[in-house]
C-alpha cells in the first residue's frame, strides 16, 4: 500500500508539472526598461526617479496583470540588445512597432500614436515650410504624403536635420531627405534640441507629443513645428510594449491590460494628464 501511495504521489506530481508546462511561464515580477530622456513619455524627475506617461502606465498595466513591477532607466541605443539578453523583461520607451524590430522582438498592441513633425527656429527660413500643420498617413494616404514631402524639399535643400539614432524618426529623415540635406544623428533627443537652439542644425524631427512638451518650456520659446506632419509607413504602427519572442504569456497579460485601460478610459485620462491630448490609437 505504501508503494502504491508513493507511486500515486509521483504520478500526481508529474501531471501537475505537465499542466504547469502547458500553461507556460507564470509571471509574478516584471522589470520594465524606459529611456528616461523623452519627456513626457518618460524622464528622470527631480528626485532622480523615472517618471512620465509610460512609467505611470506601466504600473497601471502591472496592477491589472497582477504582477509586481519595477521600472528602470536604460540608454536608448542599447535598449533592445539588453532586452534580448534578459537584463529586463519589457520595454516601454516611446518605441514604435516596425517590421525590422519585429524580426528581433515582439510587441503588444499599441498604447499610443502621434504624428511626427520638424521643429525649427521661428526666425529661420524653415518657419515657412509648406504644409500648414496638416498630417498625412504613409499607410492610407501615400500619394498626398509623398506630395507634401516633395513640396518641403526645396526649402530643406542644403540644410542640416537632426534626429535620434536608431528611431523611426531617423529612418524617416534618412529615407526622404538624405538626398538633399545633411542628416545628423544624436544619442538622445535632448542633444538635438540643444543643437537646434544654438543654431548648429536647422531642424530636428520627432513626434509632436514630444515637441509639445519642448515648446511648453522656456527653451522652446523660439521654436515651432513647421511643415506637414506624418504618421504610419516607415514611422511605424504605434508605440507599444516591446517583449522577447520567448515570452508569449507576458504579451498576453499586457495585451489584456492595454485592452482594459483603453475600454474604461484610463489610457485617455493618462494621455490628457501627460500630453494635454488623447494619444490613444484609433
Amino acid at each position: 500500500m505504501k508503494r502504491i501511495l508513493v507511486g500515486l504521489a509521483a504520478l500526481a506530481a508529474l501531471f501537475l508539472a505537465a499542466d504547469a508546462s502547458a500553461q507556460g511561464k507564470q509571471w509574478t515580477k516584471v522589470k520594465i526598461a524606459t529611456e528616461g530622456a523623452y519627456a513626457p513619455w518618460n524622464f528622470m524627475n527631480s528626485a532622480g526617479k523615472v517618471d512620465g506617461f509610460e512609467p505611470e502606465l506601466a504600473l497601471e498595466l502591472c496592477k491589472r496583470a497582477k504582477v509586481e513591477c519595477e521600472v528602470i532607466a536604460q540608454d536608448w541605443d542599447g535598449i533592445i540588445p539588453a532586452l534580448t539578453a534578459s537584463k529586463y523583461d519589457a520595454i516601454m520607451a516611446g518605441m514604435n512597432i516596425t517590421d525590422k524590430r519585429l524580426e528581433v522582438i515582439n510587441f503588444t498592441q499599441p498604447y499610443g500614436a502621434t504624428p511626427a513633425f520638424l521643429l525649427v527656429l521661428k526666425n529661420g527660413p524653415l518657419a515657412k515650410l509648406p504644409g500648414n500643420g496638416q498630417v498625412f498617413s504613409l499607410n492610407n494616404d501615400v500619394a498626398n504624403a509623398e506630395k507634401a514631402i516633395a513640396e518641403m524639399k526645396p526649402l530643406l535643400k542644403g540644410k542640416v536635420i537632426g534626429a535620434q539614432v536608431s528611431t523611426t524618426n531617423s529612418n524617416f529623415v534618412e529615407h526622404y531627405f538624405k538626398d538633399i540635406a545633411e542628416v545628423r544623428l544624436y544619442k538622445t533627443t535632448e542633444q538635438h534640441d540643444l543643437d537646434l537652439a544654438a543654431g548648429r542644425i536647422d531642424a530636428a524631427f520627432a513626434a509632436s507629443s514630444y515637441w509639445n512638451d519642448v515648446l511648453s518650456k522656456p527653451e522652446g520659446k523660439d521654436m515651432m513645428m513647421a511643415g506637414a506632419g506624418f504618421s504610419g509607413g516607415i514611422l511605424g504602427r504605434g508605440v507599444a510594449v516591446g517583449l522577447r519572442k520567448t515570452d508569449p504569456e507576458l504579451k498576453e497579460l499586457f495585451d489584456k491590460a492595454i485592452t482594459e485601460v483603453k475600454a474604461d478610459g484610463t489610457l485617455k485620462t493618462l494621455s490628457v494628464k501627460w500630453f494635454k491630448m488623447d494619444i490613444t490609437p484609433k
